[in-house]
């Protein structure tokens, strides 16, 4: 059997671009070279579209994230696919390992299914609504799932929506991620500072009621025509981070994970059992990281779900799906089998 041709595509405008590095160099790391050989395609934090050679360090070095060159070989993706040096480049099937704003929201998605062209994930109407997270709430909320209470603002009438709040409340960009801009506000004070770095990630900002409970992961997996959930796990964060934030994910040993998590089954099935539901209700593909609360109460509250969530082999989705029995280059392969599959698209094609 020939080999396909997989492109792993990373960085990207969006203030994820290092960790979308981060997750592409693992997931050209863990590729199965028997069956898949490698395009990696880097896009600039300008916006520009690069090809890399396979060598390319995509791995945090003496503390520094990596990027993507902006000097890199320009390479060309239109609506008939991907080229360099004036030649086609034959693609079967992509791997974008972006997230953020145009990588995570269905902008990418919607170009590749212009160009025809087979990718790992979810497709355009289900990326962008799990990217905006107040579109997602109501979402799970019409499902019957409990979500944290709070306002929708935007950069023009958010004044005037702040006056009633009950402290603390967590502000976040409503397709923001990796946690960036998002704080934990405890007094009016400190309120308009937080608001407005979250309005340097998004437009549109999100005000929550803080959630007292622990922080539980489910991982989702389609394939073979089928979704499943692994264990849950949880996130237990150092006392000197108030939250899980930028910092506690990737540039500080300040979290740990215990996996499973020590919950009682009942809740762990529920959770299991929402966050296939979660994928479904958005119409999700190929996979997915659905955090919840988990209270003191027995109260199961849906965070958000990431369609495209960090991917080395040490992030948590694919910690994840290894509890579960699935390795990392079987979970690649079976990503990429079913976007072969092509279950993403409108027409399924």
């Amino acid at each position: 059997m020939s080999k396909k041709t997989v492109a792993i595509i990373c960085g990207g405008r969006s203030s994820e671009h290092e960790i979308s590095c981060l997750s592409a160099g693992g997931v050209l790391a863990g590729l199965d070279k028997s069956a898949y050989e490698a395009v990696l395609i880097g896009i600039t934090k300008s916006g520009t579209w690069v090809h890399l050679p396979l060598d390319y360090s995509l791995s945090i070095t003496n503390g520094l994230l990596p990027t993507v060159d902006e000097n890199a070989a320009p390479l060309v993706a239109d609506v008939h696919g991907f080229s360099l040096n004036g030649l086609p480049l034959e693609i079967d099937v992509v791997f974008p390992v972006l997230h953020g704003p145009y990588g995570e929201d269905g902008t990418i998605q919607g170009f590749l299914e212009t160009a025809d062209i087979a990718y790992v994930g979810s497709g355009v109407m289900a990326s962008g609504t799990a990217m905006d997270k107040a579109f997602s709430k109501i979402i799970f909320e019409a499902a019957g799932m409990h979500v944290a209470q709070g306002i929708v603002l935007t950069s023009d009438d958010w004044q005037s929506r702040i006056s009633e709040l009950e402290y603390p409340v967590f502000v976040k960009p409503a397709r923001g991620g990796s946690s960036r801009g998002t704080h934990k506000v405890k007094s009016a004070d400190a309120l308009q500072a937080a608001i407005l770095d979250a309005f340097s990630y998004d437009r549109k900002v999100m005000i929550e009621n803080a959630v007292v409970g622990r922080e539980i992961e489910c991982a989702v997996l389609e394939r073979n025509g089928t979704v499943e959930a692994s264990l849950v796990g949880e996130i237990v964060i150092d006392s000197k981070f108030e939250f899980y934030d930028f910092e506690a994910k990737y540039l500080d040993s300040a979290t740990s994970v215990n996996l499973p998590a020590n919950i009682p089954s009942s809740a762990s099935d529920e959770i299991r059992a929402k966050a296939v539901q979660a994928f479904k209700a958005l119409g999700c593909s190929g996979l997915a990281r659905v955090d919840f609360f988990y209270t003191d109460k027995g109260e199961v509250i849906i965070n958000e779900i990431n369609t495209m969530p960090g991917f080395t082999s040490t992030s948590m989705y694919p910690k994840l799906m290894a509890a579960t029995g699935v390795d990392y280059t079987t979970l690649i392969s079976a990503l990429l089998d079913t976007a072969l599959d092509r279950t993403n698209g409108v027409l399924g094609n």
